[in-house]
């Protein structure tokens, strides 16, 4: 009698968790083994049923997951061995010598204060084993990376990665450094600090808009912060959003780009378990999206077609059950 009890309450609460418009994935990943962040979608040129969704694992033994379009884990294509990887991205066509284009997978690795550089889809290390980076900070705990983005300049062409950490200063809380070529590989040269920081808890989810040339970053508990990612533009702050909107962390960030600069700012609005979406012209708050996942820290999308299963494009959240769910990006019902 105790059993049927507690299978119907927890159906009762399951479904007063669950809203009327949730909107149920199309793919459940394979768990992974220890507290899932942040994903990035990589884009297969040659044959986009191919593509690969990365997935960050921050275990002290963690991992960069590959995943198919299916969920399944990509064993070839995982890295392991990494010490609490935090956020990931992906860019595509970076000239490693005059004749040679790659596409680069750029990660965290918070546990050795290092950001790691990685080829895909070959996935070989570019990084003789990590660039450290906030190298010249006194304080240890502004020394340790967590959020990450990697911009493609429209004035010239040169890439970029932009670092956030655990914790740091008020002002140029964010590292900016530029993709460089070296003998090795490749190299990593600090160009700019930038960014405030409420100081309330961290920064995290960062995400850049190549199209428009600006990167957004989650100051958590706090807004969502807008700046240019053009160095040259300067590290005036363009706007704070969405103070009023979350109820507890903002985390994840994802741009869904339309005609003409018009778009969608969608940010995981995590103890809310929805995604708050803002415009992209003006950052105005538009609605309150209703997905599956529980406590998501991290999301991505893509707009092009991939396969059958995401015909529209494709939206990755990770969900609290160490796994990522992928929805059609036509279910989130953004004209």
């Amino acid at each position: 009698m105790k059993r049927i009890v507690y299978v119907f309450m927890g159906i009762l609460l399951f479904s007063i968790i669950l809203k009327e418009d949730t909107i149920a994935p199309d793919i459940i990943t394979q768990t992974v083994k220890y507290d899932p962040d942040d994903p990035a979608i990589w884009i297969n040129k040659l044959d986009s049923s191919k593509s690969i969704v990365f997935g960050t694992d921050k275990g002290a033994n963690g991992a960069i997951y590959a995943f198919d379009l299916q969920g399944r884990i990509i064993k070839e294509k995982t890295i392991k061995d990494l010490n609490r990887p935090n956020n990931v991205d992906v860019e595509y066509d970076f000239c490693i010598n005059d004749s040679t284009k790659i596409d680069l997978l750029a990660f965290t690795e918070r546990g050795k204060k290092q950001v790691r550089i990685f080829s895909i889809p070959d996935m070989k290390p570019l990084d003789q084993g990590g660039f450290k980076v906030f190298e010249n900070e006194l304080d240890s705990h502004f020394k340790s990376p967590m959020g990450l983005g990697i911009y493609l300049s429209r004035i010239d062409g040169s890439y970029y990665v932009i670092v956030g950490r655990k914790d740091g200063p008020k002002e140029g809380y964010l590292y900016q450094y530029k993709i460089d070529t070296s003998p090795l590989g490749l190299d990593l040269n600090l160009i700019r600090k930038f960014g405030n920081f409420s100081g309330k808890k961290e920064i995290e989810a960062i995400a850049i808009d190549d199209e428009m040339g600006m990167v957004y970053y989650s100051d958590e508990t706090h807004c969502v912060r807008k700046y240019f990612a053009e160095p040259s533009y300067g590290n005036e702050e363009l706007a704070c959003f969405g103070l009023d909107h979350f109820k507890g962390d903002n985390e994840g960030i994802a741009i869904l780009p339309r005609k003409n600069g018009k778009g969608y700012i969608i940010v995981s609005n995590q103890k809310n378990n929805t995604f708050s979406v803002f415009s992209r012209t003006d950052n105005r708050y538009l609605k309150e999206l209703h997905l599956s996942t529980l406590e998501s820290d991290g999301c991505e999308l893509v707009t092009v077609a991939l396969n059958e299963e995401f015909r529209n494009g494709l939206f990755v959240a990770m969900n609290d059950q160490k796994n990522f769910y992928f929805y059609d990006l036509k279910k989130l019902d953004l004209p």
